[in-house]
């Protein structure tokens, strides 16, 4: 059976603050990307811990990406793998202005690193949209620079890869690593205060995930 990791909107917000202290200080980013529909929430939390004085808020875009399907039992929250990335909603480049996004730092946020493949994706085909942007309007020479945030980061062997550029420099974070246990965030719970006990339950029982 697989194991569940309970977690509360006070945990999101607390490793959300700690995480904005860090990339303040080591990436300073312009735009947030945010993956649907896990990364919604975390991201707009992660502004509050952002904005620095004097400045306007970070704009939150958004894209949906979905690799799990639900099958079998529906009141369960596990889901199944998927076996491709199914893009669900994208920037629309014409509306936005995708030149915008060329020559800054672009943080990518998503609820959990789990097989890694949908990170992949994303950051694959952002990058390939800003160059495909740049190439049009002449700005080639303008570096975009991209930066992932996570909640949870599981720890287990990954079938997507990140760019070695962007690990070896720093540009990946997860507040906090965790084993392969299955995330239940409260955002998903049916009943809240079922959810909440349940991770205050194991919190008291010493569990470690």
């Amino acid at each position: 059976m697989v194991q569940r990791m309970y977690i509360t909107y006070n945990e999101v917000h607390k490793l959300c603050q700690e995480a904005g202290k860090k990339i303040l200080a080591d990436f300073k980013p312009n735009l947030m990307i945010a993956i649907g529909g896990g990364g919604f929430i975390p991201a707009r939390i992660l502004r509050s811990f952002l904005k620095t004085p004097n400045s306007t808020n970070i704009p939150i875009q958004a894209i949906g990406l979905s690799l799990y399907e639900k099958l079998g039992d529906s009141n369960a929250p596990e889901e199944t793998l998927g076996t491709q990335v199914t893009r669900t909603q994208w920037l629309d480049f014409s509306s936005v202005k995708g030149s915008d996004l060329i020559g800054k730092n672009i943080l990518i946020v998503d609820e959990v690193d789990d097989t890694r493949t949908t990170l992949q994706y994303a950051v694959q085909e952002l990058a390939k949209d800003v160059q495909e942007q740049a190439r049009r309007v002449g700005r080639e020479n303008e570096e975009t620079k991209f930066f992932v945030f996570v909640l949870h980061n599981k720890n287990k062997p990954k079938n997507g890869v990140l760019p070695e550029s962007m690990m070896s420099q720093g540009r990946y974070l997860a507040a906090k690593t965790v084993g392969d246990v299955w995330c239940c965030y409260p955002w998903e719970a049916i009943d809240i205060d079922e959810h909440d006990r349940l991770s205050a339950e194991a919190e008291k029982e010493g569990i470690v995930y």
